[in-house]
C-alpha cells in the first residue's frame, strides 16, 4: 500500500532548479492521513517557511475526509514538518543566505505507514531557462523515439 500513494508537485520541478533534497515527516490532525491514503491532496502552490526554529509547510490541500465525524481537519492549515534540527540549521542558513527556498516536491507512505514529504533548497528558474528545460527534455524524447523504433 506504501507504494500506491505517490503526489508530486509537478509545478515545482519546472519553476525551480532543485540543489537538494531531504525527507521530513509531517505533524498531521485528525482525519489527515485518511485523506492522505486516498490520495486527496494537493502540492501545487505548496512551500515550506520557518517560524520560532520550526519549519512549516504552507498551501497544502487535504481535502476532508468523506466519512469523517466532528473530528474533522482543517483543509489548508500549517503543518509541522519533523526534520533533525541540525537540518533545520543547515536549510535556514542557506535560505538566509543564498536566497534560496524550499519547495514542496512529493508526499508519499513510507513502509512504516508514516506521511512524509520530500521538500528540496531550490533556485528559481528564469523565463528562458524554463524555455531551454522544455527544449532538452524534446529533444531527449525525439532520441528515446529513435531509439525505439530501431
Amino acid at each position: 500500500m506504501a507504494d500506491k500513494i505517490n503526489i508530486r508537485n509537478k509545478k515545482a520541478y519546472h519553476n525551480y532548479e532543485i540543489l537538494e533534497k531531504y525527507v521530513a515527516g509531517i505533524q498531521l490532525q485528525g482525519t489527515e492521513i485518511k485523506s492522505i491514503r486516498m490520495g486527496k491532496v494537493s502540492l501545487g502552490e505548496s512551500y515550506c517557511l520557518f517560524e520560532n526554529k520550526e519549519l512549516y509547510v504552507r498551501g497544502m490541500q487535504i481535502s476532508d475526509y468523506a466519512w469523517g465525524s466532528f473530528n474533522k481537519h482543517i483543509p489548508g492549515r500549517d503543518r509541522k514538518l519533523l526534520m533533525t534540527r541540525h537540518e533545520l540549521k543547515k536549510l535556514k542558513r542557506k535560505t538566509r543566505e543564498s536566497g534560496l527556498t524550499i519547495a514542496c516536491l512529493k508526499l508519499f507512505l513510507s513502509d512504516s505507514g508514516y506521511a512524509k514529504l520530500e521538500i528540496g533548497l531550490a533556485r528559481g528558474k528564469r523565463e528562458f531557462d524554463k524555455r531551454e528545460t522544455i527544449k532538452r527534455k524534446d529533444a531527449q524524447r525525439q532520441l528515446d523515439r529513435l531509439k525505439k523504433i530501431k
